[in-house]
């Protein structure tokens, strides 16, 4: 029949109207609908009925852990008084080196007699070109730099707000662990892993089984091969 498929659309937009505003009634007596954390995270699980829109920028979805946008230098948390703590940093420049775009660059410290310093003295990536890959993150071997998940970044000013300098991207340690708590207790279980094994020989008659990661903590991290 000519027209069905509009009276069918036409039906089920019919549906999601009236539902939304039962919807409504319902939420009325627990803090409405809208703006309402309790309420968003039913409306976006599949318990949800009627309109599902999200009301940014009031209203946010959580972002997943693994979630990547503009990377971030990682620091010992800072004593008190001062922003933050010893770079991981050592600017050996490999996320430089694997950097896709070539966004990032470093210009490595020096001590008062000239030589060279394992801490950056400047450290830039332009977030205009990076396109946030999490290259820089896999490759370093030190775990200095994380990706963020702070995505509002938009500004007026893109020739010099664009340009994130070492104060803009160093930030804590527990800064990290509070944006992705399994990914960050992995990393310390595989750095204390491989503390605990370094510099031990394991002779060929030793049937001793090695110690491992977790499968838990396995599935958090980057494939590394056999190291794990």
């Amino acid at each position: 029949m000519y027209g069905l498929g509009i009276l069918r659309g036409m039906a089920v937009t019919a549906k999601h109207f009236i539902e939304t505003y039962i919807d409504d009634i319902k939420w009325m007596s627990r803090g409405g609908r809208y703006y309402n954390d309790e309420a968003l995270s039913v409306r976006q699980s599949l318990k949800g009925t009627g309109a599902i829109t999200v009301n940014y920028p009031e209203e946010k979805l959580p972002t997943p852990e693994r979630f990547r946008f503009v990377p971030f230098l990682v620091t010992d948390d800072p004593p008190p008084g001062q922003m933050w703590g010893h770079d991981w940093c050592t600017s050996c420049g490999i996320c430089a080196k694997v950097c896709p775009p070539q966004c990032i660059w470093i210009v490595r410290g020096k001590l008062p007699n000239g030589r060279p310093k394992p801490e950056p003295e400047e450290f830039y990536i332009d977030i205009d070109i990076c396109m946030n890959c999490g290259y820089c993150s896999e490759f370093c071997p030190f775990d200095a730099i994380k990706m963020d998940h702070d995505y509002e970044l938009a500004s007026y000013d893109r020739t010099s707000a664009h340009i994130h300098d070492k104060a803009r991207l160093s930030k804590p340690l527990s800064y990290w662990r509070e944006l992705a708590p399994q990914k960050s207790a992995a990393e310390e279980a595989a750095r204390e892993l491989k503390a605990s094994t370094k510099g031990k020989r394991r002779s060929n008659d030793d049937d001793t089984p090695q110690p491992t990661l977790s499968e838990e903590h396995q599935q958090d991290l980057y494939y590394q091969g056999a190291y794990y």
